[in-house]
């Protein structure tokens, strides 16, 4: 194993897996969004503010691309849309990559981003009818790259412990 690779929508808790799936394999996990605040030193709702969607999704793409394509062994937690664009959905499952999509329902994605919507410049706006047809949405249009995954883990009703030993045994 080289690349663990978490997918999925806002919300799923792609972070927190992979940072109990690095304990549990002791191996270093990166989030990716964090590589690309360093990189630009600005937060990501900074960057999309001051440079747009469009230079955002081309450093991340480049980020993305070199760090599946190092030797290093790695647990990566991805953006939302990360597989969505410049074709990182090919690189999911490149050589020494396993994918996995933390597939969530809507109304699980729905309660989460309700009760942390102030940290989600995307969604802080929205009333709760909006929010719920951004998602579905936003759902309908992802999940093509969402189910490039190599393989795909429903998280409803799971904790992150059961959902890490859920990819445990796909990684053996």
């Amino acid at each position: 194993m080289k690349k663990v690779i978490l997918i999925g929508y806002m919300a799923v808790g792609k972070t927190t897996i992979a940072q109990v799936l690095s304990e549990k394999m002791e191996t270093k996990w990166v989030d990716l969004d964090s590589l690309i605040e360093k990189k630009t030193n600005l937060s990501i709702s900074e960057l999309f503010k001051q440079k747009g969607e469009v230079y955002f999704r081309k450093i991340e793409h480049e980020i993305f691309k070199e760090i599946t394509e190092n030797e290093e062994n790695l647990i990566i937690s991805t953006g939302g849309g990360t597989p969505c664009y410049a074709d990182n959905h090919l690189l999911l499952n490149g050589k020494n990559s396993i994918s996995i999509y933390l597939n969530a329902s809507l109304s699980l994605i729905l309660e989460r981003l309700i009760s942390e919507k102030k940290t989600r410049p995307l969604v802080a706006n929205q009333s709760q009818d909006e929010l719920k047809e951004f998602v579905a949405k936003h759902l309908f249009e992802r999940s093509y790259f969402y189910n490039q995954a190599t393989f795909k883990v429903n998280i409803d009703n799971k904790t992150p412990d059961t959902i890490a030993q859920e990819i445990l045994q796909y990684l053996d």
